[in-house]
């Protein structure tokens, strides 16, 4: 037989309080040599799920805002893709806070294969007010932050400040419940999905590298129709993302190298 602890948290620690659990013990393995970890499926190395656990491990994830009625939301973001890994590659990815204000926080990634690093990226978060949809000021997080900053610069450079641009096509659709996340606005994925929609597949066989930067400037709610403007220039496509609501959502820049 096996002999079992399980432990949990004495106080509060999640929205509604402690409440007891009913546990199964089954011969089911998820990442050991029993379970699925061979399976290389890319929802295992999401960066976001990465940086969602290491906030959470460190007292300031999402759920804890959410008893506040506050939640994280990203403002900025830029990724550099170097090369595309190889089917069952054994991926590893590192994240890390860099910087800290009352306004903003920086967390980076770094995904490589052994030494080799394939993708870096910077993303730019504030907390958002879920009552007044208005970003909240973080001053009284700064302490939690601080005990995790390291002292090592993000890997690449800081996502742009895009400018309005004078798209010459685009494409639309509405928002609907697959889009939405449990803010009740447009998943950030579903926008960059919108984005790379718009490429010919010729692009992404080439296996250029590329560098991705995103500004979210409003939320797409359920059922606004939304509209991808793209503008070309040179080896880069300009994008501005628009509600029928006459909101302007998101700007992006694709650069292939």
């Amino acid at each position: 037989f096996q002999f079992r602890v399980f432990v949990s948290p004495v106080g509060p620690y999640f929205k509604g309080g402690v409440k007891p659990l009913t546990l199964r013990i089954s011969d089911f393995d998820r990442a050991a040599p029993r379970g699925t970890g061979h399976i290389k499926a890319g929802l295992n190395y999401a960066m976001s799920l990465h940086a969602i656990v290491d906030a959470h491990n460190k007292g300031f994830g999402v759920e804890v805002l959410q008893d506040s009625s506050l939640t994280w939301v990203l403002m900025r973001f830029a990724v550099e893709i170097e090369s595309r890994p190889e089917q069952y590659a054994d991926i590893e990815i590192d994240t890390w806070i860099s910087d800290f204000n009352r306004l903003a926080s920086t967390r980076n990634f770094r995904m490589r294969i052994g030494d080799k690093v394939i993708a870096s990226g910077v993303s730019q978060w504030c907390v958002l007010n879920m009552e007044t949809r208005q970003a909240a000021d973080m001053s009284t997080m700064k302490e939690a932050h601080d005990r995790f900053i390291v002292a090592e610069p993000s890997p690449i450079a800081a996502p742009a400040r895009l400018r309005p641009v004078q798209t010459t096509a685009s494409i639309s659709r509405p928002v609907v419940y697959s889009d939405i996340d449990f803010n009740r606005h447009m998943n950030t994925l579903r926008y960059i999905d919108l984005i790379f929609d718009t490429l010919p597949l010729e692009q992404f066989e080439k296996g250029d590298a590329m560098r991705l930067d995103i500004n979210f400037l409003a939320e797409a709610r359920y059922g606004e129709v939304v509209s991808v403007g793209y503008l070309d220039v040179d080896n880069t496509r300009q994008f501005e993302i628009t509600s029928d609501a006459e909101k302007v959502l998101c700007r992006a820049k694709v650069e292939f190298k």
